[in-house]
């Protein structure tokens, strides 16, 4: 195998982008991240950070500033959006440290994006390129060579596809076409604090269960700001990211509701919409020198608020192996993607049963309470045990 130490090349400058050109860095590699907008940013609102996040935080030498703008609820709380009834209560600041060893937190992306920028910058290791989109690359066997819209080329030693759901560098491995729509919608907006309603202003991540939608809501910057997200079965939309919504289609789904989760709805005056889309999990996403990162390798829905974490575990599986052999990038890459799939695949599809579980109606909906109900919460914190254990995640 070759012994050249050429750079690594990223495609994709979010989360898991950032996140892989850190912990490569970190482990002394030359890294080039390729963004195609015009600067390094986040879109979207708050994120959930569950304990395996913070696992990856302390692998990327983060932790300290992560924490200076998460904000930590006291409780996870579950509501049965028509009836008002209380489902589920985790007391998450006392439970999660003491039962997996790390908090739950909650924290804008632009945030969390913004200390994995700031850090990429400090090693002196990571390249930015903004405004630069990638629209060829090949394997000739002994590195990848890249090209962009503009005419340059860069070459490198492997090639990391971060790109996301629509992730061209997937296409060339998997093939697999469009992603897959859910035909679920969300609805996303920032109050400040001072304008939600009194008896929604809790220091928890609030989800109230409703017939084919729901709705989440939590603070973020130190309880400054309340990120909500509403999400209702729709067909209008088939395409789309970062767009508009019809408020008069949200407050028709939500027909029903209670009047706290009405109450909440009718203090945002213009919201952004999502389609929410995933793939069929596929466990084959690396080819010779190149492989696939997050979204571009697993994407899921937001049900179970993984999509960031599993691209930072990613992240930090991936410069473990690639040290470990760096004179043969084509097997640390198959490596990676065996010790990553299968955790990936269960958390893709336990997201879509629980967007089946949130939207419940009927007799359904009935035996979805009365379960969640019957458990402690011991057996709650337990049947998470998978997700958030030190144990569970990839080395």
């Amino acid at each position: 195998m070759s012994n050249s130490r050429q750079p690594l090349l990223v495609v994709g400058g979010g989360i898991g982008g950032l996140a892989s050109a850190l912990a490569l860095s970190q482990r002394g590699r030359e890294v080039h991240v390729f963004e195609q907008a015009a600067e390094f940013k986040e879109i979207g609102a708050g994120i959930q950070l569950g304990p395996n996040a913070f696992y990856t935080f302390d692998e990327l030498g983060v932790t300290e500033a992560v924490n200076e703008l998460a904000a930590f609820p006291d409780d996870i709380i579950a509501m049965d959006a028509v009836s008002g009834e209380r489902v589920v209560h985790l007391p998450v600041s006392e439970l999660f440290p003491r039962r997996f060893g790390k908090p739950y937190g909650l924290i804008h992306r632009a945030d969390l994006h913004r200390v994995l920028l700031d850090a990429c910058r400090e090693t002196g290791r990571v390249h930015l390129h903004a405004a630069t989109q990638i629209v060829g690359f090949g394997d000739n066997g002994g590195s990848v060579r890249v090209t962009t819209a503009s005419g340059e080329a860069y070459e490198g030693d492997g090639l990391i596809g971060a790109d996301g759901l629509w992730s061209t560098v997937r296409e060339s491995i998997v093939g697999d076409g469009k992603p897959r729509v859910s035909g679920h919608i969300a609805y996303r907006a920032v109050l400040r604090t001072e304008d939600v309603p009194l008896e929604n202003r809790l220091n928890a991540m609030v989800l109230w269960m409703g017939p084919k939608y729901h709705l989440v809501h939590y603070p973020l910057r130190g309880g400054k700001l309340f990120n909500l997200v509403a999400v209702f079965h729709s067909d209008r939309y088939e395409d789309g990211w970062d767009t508009y919504g019809d408020p008069e289609e949200l407050h028709l789904r939500f027909q029903g509701a209670h009047p706290h989760v009405l109450n909440m709805l009718a203090k945002i005056e213009s919201w952004r919409m999502w389609v929410l889309c995933d793939r069929e999990p596929v466990n084959h996403w690396s080819q010779g020198r190149t492989t696939l990162l997050g979204d571009a390798a697993h994407p899921m829905l937001q049900y179970l608020a993984q999509g960031a974490c599993m691209a930072m575990e990613d992240a930090v599986c991936l410069a473990k192996l690639v040290a470990a052999q760096p004179d043969d990038l084509p097997r640390a890459f198959l490596e990676y993607q065996q010790a990553r799939y299968l955790r990936t695949t269960r958390v893709q599809l336990t997201a879509r049963l629980y967007g089946h579980a949130y939207h419940a109606a009927g007799a359904t909906r009935d035996l979805r309470n009365a379960f969640l109900k019957s458990r402690t919460i011991e057996q709650t914190a337990d049947s998470m045990a998978w997700m958030y254990d030190r144990k569970e995640i990839p080395q």
